[in-house]
């Protein structure tokens, strides 16, 4: 099997923002047409009496103010992540999202109707509002789960297409008290009696990570990683606008990298502290992180005091 080219991957990150919005604009665009089309045929066919402007205005007003809620679904599915582990407190999240966005989504089309049919000189009539929102939420969460299915399905391709970190282990990780212990002995036999078995030796900090990426591989700098994003049972590690997947938790990698360069910042971030250039409090007295190249880390109170502290 063919691996994707790398110049291409390269050209479609520096600018997948262009590629993502675009691709929402041609779904809802083509969803639009295709289902206008759909209506008029069944209009003639059953020989109602609408103007064929209609179904163009119930297709287009439904479908682009989707358009307008999906950086909402989003902006949620970041904030409350499905995956493994998090499934059973964050779905009923996603529930009530899903009905309030439902909500939102009647509501502004319903108003976008009654304005194009006032311009014709018409009045829209949406019909029973209880009975007509029950039946519009049926169709919106399903509608909902497809947008968050689709753009969970994305962000995993595009995972996998940048490649998956590793931790780079040194030749010799065993402490030379381990070589030279009989391998019958009980701990702390051989030791004066006076004296406490010596504590293990903490691993040093990794200095780089190696990433499999399209068939080949490469060494990830630890000093150029920006910041760490937990994401379920991995880790993101975060540069140039990539991130690197590495299977392990937030916990783990604050303890193993060096707390001189990285700090927590958020329960779901660390940050590498030569990468911060902006602090800018909120009102809700948390905090957005600029890092050096523009994109921006949310920042807890919890910890804001100490990041101060270690930036001055």
């Amino acid at each position: 099997m063919s691996t994707p080219d790398p110049d291409l991957l390269q050209r479609f990150l520096a600018r997948r923002r262009v590629f993502e919005v675009g691709f929402w604009c041609l779904l809802f665009s083509v969803q639009t047409v295709a289902n206008t089309i759909t209506v008029w045929i069944d209009v003639r066919r059953m020989h109602l009496p609408f103007a064929l402007w209609e179904p163009l205005t119930w297709e287009a007003s439904s479908n682009f103010v989707w358009l307008a809620l999906v950086p909402v679904i989003l902006a949620v599915l970041e904030r409350w992540p499905l995956h493994w582990g998090v499934l059973r407190a964050h779905l009923p999240v996603h529930l009530a999202a899903s009905l309030l966005v439902s909500v939102v989504h009647v509501v502004a089309m319903v108003a976008v109707r009654h304005a194009v049919y006032a311009a014709h000189g018409a009045r829209y009539d949406f019909g029973h509002w209880p009975t007509e929102l029950a039946y519009e939420a049926l169709k919106d969460v399903r509608s909902y789960t497809l947008f968050v299915l689709l753009a969970l399905s994305y962000r995993l391709l595009l995972w996998r297409l940048q490649g998956e970190a590793s931790l780079l282990q040194p030749p010799d990780d065993d402490p030379p008290a381990a070589e030279a212990r009989p391998a019958d002995a009980q701990p702390g036999e051989g030791l004066p009696a006076d004296a406490e078995p010596a504590e293990p030796p903490q691993a040093a900090p990794p200095e780089r990570f190696l990433v499999k990426k399209l068939g080949k591989e490469f060494l990830l700098p630890t000093d150029e990683i920006e910041w760490l994003q937990a994401c379920g049972n991995y880790v993101n590690l975060h540069r140039r606008q990539h991130d690197y997947p590495l299977r392990s938790t937030l916990a783990a990698m604050e303890r193993r990298l060096d707390a001189a360069r990285f700090a927590r910042v958020h329960r779901s971030y660390l940050v590498n502290l030569a990468m911060v250039e902006v602090i800018e409090p909120t009102e809700a007295g948390d905090a957005r992180l600029r890092m050096k190249d523009g994109a921006e880390v949310p920042c807890s109170r919890t910890y804001l005091d100490g990041l101060r502290l270690r930036l001055r």
